[in-house]
C-alpha cells in the first residue's frame, strides 16, 4: 500500500511542477503573473467531465454546500490543487522511523 501511495504521490506532484513550469512560461511571455485556474485547466482538458462532475455534486444532499467547494477548489491555481494531495499522499506512503532519538555515542 505504501508503494501505490508513494507512485501516485511523486505523480501528482510531478503534474503539479508540469502546470508550474506552464504557469511560469506564460508568466515570462505575458511579463507578469499568470496562474492557471483548476477550472481553466480542467475545461482545456475534458470540459464534458466537469459538467458531469458538477452535475454530480448538484443531485447530492449537500448541493449549496458542496456547489461552494467546488467553486472555491476551482478557483485556486491548478498546480497547488494537485501538489497538496501529491505531497501528502507522498508523506504517508514513506517508511516509517524506527529510530526516534539517536545516543550521543552514535553521532
Amino acid at each position: 500500500m505504501r508503494l501505490v501511495l508513494r507512485i501516485l504521490g511523486t505523480w501528482l506532484v510531478g503534474l503539479a511542477l508540469v502546470l508550474a513550469v506552464i504557469d511560469g512560461t506564460k508568466s515570462l511571455g505575458a511579463s507578469q503573473l499568470v496562474l492557471t485556474s483548476l477550472a481553466e485547466t480542467w475545461t482545456s482538458v475534458n470540459p464534458a467531465s466537469l459538467s458531469a462532475v458538477q452535475a454530480f455534486f448538484n443531485s447530492r444532499y449537500f448541493a449549496d454546500l458542496l456547489d461552494g467547494t467546488m467553486a472555491a477548489l476551482l478557483s485556486y491555481p491548478a498546480f497547488a490543487v494537485i501538489a497538496v494531495p501529491g505531497i501528502l499522499l507522498a508523506l504517508l506512503g514513506r517508511r516509517p522511523r524506527r529510530e526516534r532519538y539517536i545516543q550521543q555515542d552514535q553521532i
